[in-house]
């Protein structure tokens, strides 16, 4: 079985490493600005797990923060106990669905116009996301978009890497805001304390039920959908099985030291693939970036992330945000399947992927039982 294409560290690979950091960053700065979470055990978490990754699957296969958990933490907060028995309660599920292979029995079930579906809604989605990013500097953001569409077209320029340097320098130039990074940046990670009864049923409602239907969809169906259409026969080690065990895996050794809960993602696989990235080569870098602005002393590494603004990450997160709309389904889908592939988007969009999955079901059921009466009259 192949394992991959190796590892490349040129230029178009580093660009690449740096595509998805409109998701991994606004989160993962979120959680500490925001939300009040450690930040040492937070950025080492993922680079660890982006380290792990790329010598596993040698392809740009990405690591991000659980939205369904970033989005609890960022509207309502939760404490650390409750978001470390959060990341095993999912670990736990993902490694008992990767190690028995149901997990490949589900996705053999989604028919293609509802994974078309959903690879549009969550693009969509994505691509709303990239506009409030945007909006927080829209000159900044529309110039660096418009960068890197132009530096995209010069063949094997890093449109990310320098599409990220110029945010960075005209965000100093013009003193836009950047997110704090707390005092005791630099404090070791340990073991979280031990959650509560009342915590861990909070952490089961409210972040380990919706976050399992996102998974299961984006991070796992539709990143080995995706890597197969990116790398073809090459990403033959790419399948749910594997991303359902290395996601439960992670989460189980990584979140009860207060990492932030993570998984894998078709819409950061996109935005790899899109900026250059073609072997783990681009995650490893990333891994082992991330890992050295942590070890910087008093925090200053982490001072440097948070200097990337908003709206640059944003513009980089529209094009993922496209490629992953705009799949290959989509464009050689039969007329008939729009319906199925329209409710599913909307209601993927709108809702989340388990409701698109549910509801892009029932209707290509309908449209398969309607063709099916229309070829039964036809015979009578």
């Amino acid at each position: 079985m192949s394992r991959g294409s190796g590892f490349r560290f040129g230029l178009q690979e580093a660009s690449g490493a740096l595509g998805d950091l409109g998701t991994l960053l606004p989160l993962m700065l979120g959680s500490i600005a925001v939300a009040g979470l450690a930040p040492m055990p937070v950025v080492l978490g993922f680079a660890l797990a982006y380290v792990g990754t790329a010598l596993f699957y040698r392809l740009p296969v990405p690591v991000q923060p659980m939205k369904a958990v970033a989005a609890v933490l960022l509207t309502a907060g939760a404490a650390p106990a409750t978001i470390a028995a959060s990341g095993v309660m999912i670990g736990v599920v993902l490694l008992v669905l990767g190690g028995t292979g149901w997990i490949d029995r589900l996705g053999r079930l989604v028919p293609q116009s509802v994974l078309a579906g959903l690879q549009l809604g969550l693009g969509v989605g994505l691509g709303f996301i990239s506009l409030d990013l945007i909006g927080t500097a829209p000159v900044l953001g529309v110039m660096t978009l418009l960068l890197v569409l132009l530096l995209g077209r010069i063949p094997r320029l890093p449109a990310a890497l320098i599409a990220v340097g110029f945010a960075i320098l005209a965000g100093q130039v013009l003193d836009l805001p950047t997110l704090p990074v707390p005092e005791g940046a630099a404090a070791l990670p340990g073991l979280v304390g031990l959650p509560s009864w009342s915590e861990i049923e909070r952490g089961f409602a409210v972040m380990v039920v919706p976050q399992l239907a996102l998974t299961f969809m984006n991070a796992i169906i539709l990143t080995a959908l995706l890597a197969g259409d990116f790398f073809g026969t090459t990403a033959s080690r790419i399948t749910p099985r594997r991303l359902s065990l290395s996601t439960g895996l992670g989460n189980l050794v990584l979140a009860p030291f207060g990492a932030l809960p993570m998984c894998h993602g078709a819409g950061g696989l996109a935005a790899h693939h899109r900026f250059g990235a073609r072997t783990g080569g681009a995650p490893l870098m990333l891994g082992l970036a991330l890992l050295a602005l942590v070890l910087v002393p008093g925090g200053h590494g982490l001072a440097l992330l948070a200097a990337i603004p908003m709206a640059g990450l944003g513009a980089l997160l529209l094009l993922a945000a496209v490629e992953l709309g705009s799949s290959r389904r989509l464009w050689d889908a039969k007329p008939s399947c729009y319906p199925a592939i329209a409710v599913t988007g909307l209601v993927t969009m709108f809702g989340d992927p388990f409701l698109g999955l549910l509801a892009g079901s029932l209707a290509e059921t309908a449209r398969v039982g309607i063709i099916r009466w229309i070829r039964r009259a036809r015979e009578l």
